[in-house]
């Protein structure tokens, strides 16, 4: 019988985003046993509040003497079962200073950095979604059904923010041009023409996103130097731009945590994949929305066919997010906003 569970993912947004649907899954089928998640901000800062689950935050650690603290805090406390659920160097370190009788991670596919080191037990090797994969780790529990669900905490607090930013009566297309990563990131001029064809065709009211940082900013101006958009480049908080995502009508940017955090609030959203596979890393309710150039980028680029490519691989190149074309994104465009509701 489990009577403790403790999940170890620390980030990032978007991953934090798809593991909130196995977190409703144990909750569904183990109800009444207390859930852990050990996260890092500013990935807790979007899912803080959730219900039934006590929340131990911490840095993710870069020094010995971040793992000695982290000892130090889980002193003393024993779980029944960890689900190892981020198979990275810094959190594999984090495994053994956990103390818990079963020990959930990843098979030998998805394992890295010497994960399978610091496990006991396996989830099911397969070409999953990464939403997917962590809805694995609840089926070695023995669930017996799974809950896709988010019901993420938003404060109305929040919600008024959001719609003050917004113009009444005007359908929203939001915008989050940049990706972690330059090469995931759509070409500014394809975004612009995008733009201005929504505007024009749909009367479309565009809402500019995105982070704090200076690439963020710099696709952000070279976008309002040709078009007139609402600009909230850096100038939100993560539950603001959940309430702010949950206002619009459709959802733009490429492989992105805004992505993952539509999907959350069911808000449509066009994801451009190419570096990226969507049936690995899309945006797991509306896949079919996603314009994913990554088969195109696998032959072209990596010079492979579905035969001898390794599930999950990268199309690491800055000519892979070319492949993605504006007449395919005005289509799903089309399919969103004129679609009856």
């Amino acid at each position: 019988m489990i009577k403790s569970i403790c999940i170890v993912r620390l980030s990032a947004l978007g991953d934090v985003m798809m593991l909130v649907p196995l977190v409703r899954t144990l909750q569904a089928n183990f109800p009444g046993v207390p859930i852990t998640w050990i996260i890092s901000r500013p990935a807790y800062d979007l899912v803080e509040g959730l219900d039934k689950v006590e929340f131990i935050v911490i840095n993710k650690p870069d020094s010995l003497a971040d793992y000695w603290r982290f000892r130090r805090q889980l002193k003393g406390r024993h779980f029944d079962v960890l689900l190892a659920a981020q198979a990275s160097l810094r959190a594999n370190f984090l495994y053994p200073l956990i103390s818990a009788s079963r020990k959930i991670g990843y098979d030998t596919v998805r394992a890295k950095d010497g994960h399978s080191w610091f496990i006991n037990e396996f989830i099911e090797p397969g070409n999953d979604h990464t939403l997917e994969g962590f809805l694995k780790f609840a089926d070695v529990l023995g669930a017996q059904e799974r809950s896709l669900r988010w019901d993420l905490p938003i404060s109305e607090l929040d919600y008024g923010w959001a719609r003050e930013q917004l113009p009444e009566n005007n359908s929203v297309l939001l915008v989050n041009p940049a990706a972690s990563k330059p090469e995931r990131s759509w070409p500014v001029e394809r975004y612009i023409e995008v733009i201005k064809r929504a505007q024009y065709t749909w009367k479309l009211q565009v809402v500019l996103t995105g982070g704090p940082g200076e690439y963020d900013r710099r696709l952000a101006n070279a976008i309002l130097s040709q078009v007139s958009c609402i600009d909230l480049v850096g100038k939100t908080k993560p539950k603001q731009l959940l309430a702010l995502i949950s206002q619009a009508q459709v959802m733009l940017c490429p492989d992105t945590g805004p992505s993952h955090m539509a999907v959350a609030v069911g808000t449509p959203v066009i994801a451009l994949h190419a570096v990226t596979s969507a049936e690995v890393s899309g945006p797991y309710l509306f896949k079919h929305l996603a314009v994913d150039c990554y088969p195109k980028a696998m032959k072209t680029i990596l010079k492979k066919n579905d035969a001898n490519n390794v599930w999950g691989t990268h199309a690491h190149s800055d000519e892979a997010m070319k492949l993605v074309t504006v007449e395919a994104v005005m289509s799903k465009l089309a399919l969103v906003l004129c679609s009856p509701h």
